[in-house]
């Protein structure tokens, strides 16, 4: 009968282990593209981090600011397609961290053939590794600081991607202001070109007066196509990075200008607790401080102990411990431990690089800042005292005091010295947000609440 049991217990246990294994499903790959063709068809909803408060919802009929403009690339973009996954293999990684081996079971049933036994006989023994116990604690640490590396930098990815989305948006904006200047500059050469053509073909202009003005217009037309190129190759870099089709366009709402935020050297000095990729490397840092005591605690030997039983072929039954182990002779774990500090030097050596880099850059671009603001503000008053001396000519022409030539002179000059103004502006909207970038600031609260979390589509 007890080799019956035995049998029926082993079937038993063998359907319940076969009951809870995973089952295989096929993802198959998709046929054709993703490539949306209106704002419409993305997902415009920003989830909210509390359980009170509304989420936030882009409006798809108004002008996008490039703050919306950001978000949406963060909710929509090919880019972070891949950040479920990651998220969900970093979280695989620590459920494999928080199991313990199997224990190992060892049966060995010998069938009676002859001699002075009565009965076949049975030997069974089960046994667990200590050594995986030693260091469990410090391996569960090191995945789970792993874990927290993970959202950090996956945060970061959608930080680099909202900012550079958010970038587009203000060369956009200003590409089509800078084109519309351009275009009425150009209209005003070559109006200007009719005329002394007509005056040089009446005979009261010389060949040699239009010169000047066809050299002026073939500059003015490059510079105009340029713009326009510029514009379109930025416009299909912004569609690429949302995931819209590269034809689609919308409205961008005039960027809201922004200064250096106050208490500058207060956020330089916390920059570590705030960056996600700084952050992120602390957290790699943790993980791999925890594998070095865990290769340390390594140097246990592989330690196996457990029950063991049964009874031979007289009926005799016998029980009593097993222990098996590794004796510690060639292999004290020499190389887990030295390749575990060397590991951690480095990400110390990293981590110390990527702040000095972090705090260089934001004090630069800081100093930039205060430069381009400065030459922004000379650009607008010669702007003005060119807008001035525009409105004074057209006066003049009226009064009979000035040719038509000499007017389209000082509306060119004003007119190039409103692309001053904007190329002005636009450096400082650039440069103000590399330095959001730098200092980890200027980003919704969705997601700059906590590097460790990180919103999931």
């Amino acid at each position: 009968m007890k080799p019956n049991r035995i049998f029926c217990a082993a079937v038993i246990g063998l359907a319940l282990f076969l009951g809870g294994c995973a089952t295989y499903h096929a993802l198959p790959l998709a046929k054709r593209s993703n490539l949306r063709t209106s704002l419409g068809q993305l997902d415009l909803t920003m989830p909210s981090e509390g359980a009170h408060k509304n989420p936030m919802r882009i409006d798809p009929a108004k002008p996008l600011s490039a703050d919306e403009v950001g978000l949406l690339a963060v909710l929509n973009s090919p880019y972070l397609a891949s950040q479920p996954g990651q998220l969900s293999a970093a979280r695989a990684q620590l459920l494999s961290a928080t199991i313990l081996p199997n224990p190992a079971l060892s049966v060995d049933y010998e069938f009676y053939l002859s001699g002075p036994g009565t009965s076949n006989s049975l030997a069974a023994s089960l046994t667990e590794d200590l050594r995986s116990i030693v260091t469990y604690r410090p391996r569960v640490k090191a995945a789970r600081a792993r874990l927290r590396q993970v959202r950090a930098d996956l945060l970061w990815q959608d930080w680099l991607v909202a900012q550079r989305a958010r970038l587009l948006a203000v060369d956009i904006y200003s590409d089509g202001r800078a084109l519309k200047i351009r275009s009425r500059e150009l209209r005003l050469l070559d109006d200007e070109v009719q005329r002394v053509r007509a005056a040089t073909a009446a005979g009261n202009l010389t060949l040699s007066a239009e010169a000047p003005l066809l050299a002026a217009r073939a500059s003015a037309q490059i510079s105009t196509a340029a713009t326009r190129m510029t514009l379109l190759r930025d416009w299909q870099h912004l569609d690429a990075l949302i995931g819209l089709d590269p034809s689609v366009q919308f409205a961008i709402s005039r960027p809201v200008p922004v200064g250096l935020p106050a208490h500058i050297d207060s956020l330089i000095g916390t920059l570590p607790e705030r960056r996600p990729d700084l952050v992120a490397l602390r957290r790699g840092y943790e993980a791999s401080d925890e594998d070095v005591r865990a290769a340390i605690l390594g140097q246990f030997p592989a330690f196996a102990i457990g029950p063991a039983g049964g009874w031979d072929t007289s009926h005799v039954y016998s029980a009593g411990p097993i222990i098996s182990m590794s004796l510690p002779i060639f292999n004290r774990n020499q190389g887990q431990i030295a390749s575990a500090r060397a590991t951690r030097a480095v990400l110390h050596a990293d981590y110390q690089a990527r702040l000095d880099r972090a705090v260089g850059t934001s004090k630069a671009l800081v100093t930039r800042i205060r430069m381009i603001s400065a030459g922004l503000k000379k650009a607008r008053s010669a702007s003005a005292a060119a807008g001035s001396l525009a409105g004074s000519a057209l006066q003049a022409l009226q009064d009979g005091n000035l040719d038509e030539r000499s007017l389209t002179d000082y509306q060119t000059m004003a007119l190039q010295r409103q692309l001053d103004v904007l190329a002005y502006q636009r450096a400082l909207d650039e440069t103000t947000l590399a330095l959001s970038i730098e200092l980890g600031t200027g980003f919704p609260e969705t997601l700059s609440a906590s590097p460790d979390k990180v919103k999931r589509r």
